[in-house]
């Protein structure tokens, strides 16, 4: 009798290390593009691959995946296979015709980061007006109808106190609320003490 998995559930990609933004924690040490990264060719060969092993999903993760040009195209290739993706994005690029367009698709993931409730301590660490882009990101796939996305959150002893506030904005989005911890890793392992 054979027992267990005969292909991967998940797989976690780094599709690009390019970012708009520069998170201080940030565990890739994201911003530029990595000069090797994959053409739109190559990464869909990556995904017939994941298909043919009958990889149920793949976690996308970065940099952040919508600076990509091809990332519509990529997601759409990926599903189209039968491959879910989950992905995570600050929301810097989720207007209102791209939260439409992820709204009316299938077998999809997102989640948001916010690492403050407010401004100001959000934007300590992800930015100057990163929480205005990713609430703006979370109204308009509210707005889109996509249903329950994630917002994932670093925990700090800047934002730990934030729990509940977080929890309600989650309530608020009808968002699922993820809580990780911070890693010591990238440039997270630079600010390990100060946050």
């Amino acid at each position: 009798m054979k027992r267990g998995l005969d292909a991967p559930i998940c797989l976690t990609w780094e599709l690009t290390y390019a970012c708009n933004l520069q998170c201080v924690h940030c565990l890739s040490s994201s911003g530029q593009r990595d000069e090797r990264e994959l053409s739109t060719d190559e990464a869909k060969k990556i995904l017939d691959e994941l298909r043919d092993l009958q990889v149920f999903y793949i976690n996308i993760g970065g940099g952040e995946p919508m600076v990509r040009r091809d990332f519509f195209e990529l997601l759409e290739y990926s599903v189209s296979n039968g491959i879910g993706v989950k992905f995570s994005t600050n929301g810097a690029f989720i207007d209102e015709e791209k939260a439409q367009r992820l709204a009316a698709m299938d077998y999809l993931d997102i989640q948001i980061s916010l690492d403050g409730v407010d401004a100001a301590t959000n934007d300590a660490v992800r930015g100057e007006g990163s929480h205005a882009m990713a609430i703006r990101a979370m109204d308009n796939l509210k707005a889109a109808n996509f249903g329950q996305f994630k917002i994932s959150v670093v925990v700090t002893r800047h934002n730990v106190s934030q729990l509940d506030e977080f929890k309600a904005l989650a309530d608020f989005y009808g968002a699922q609320l993820r809580i990780t911890r911070l890693r010591p890793a990238g440039r997270g392992a630079d600010t390990w003490h100060e946050l």
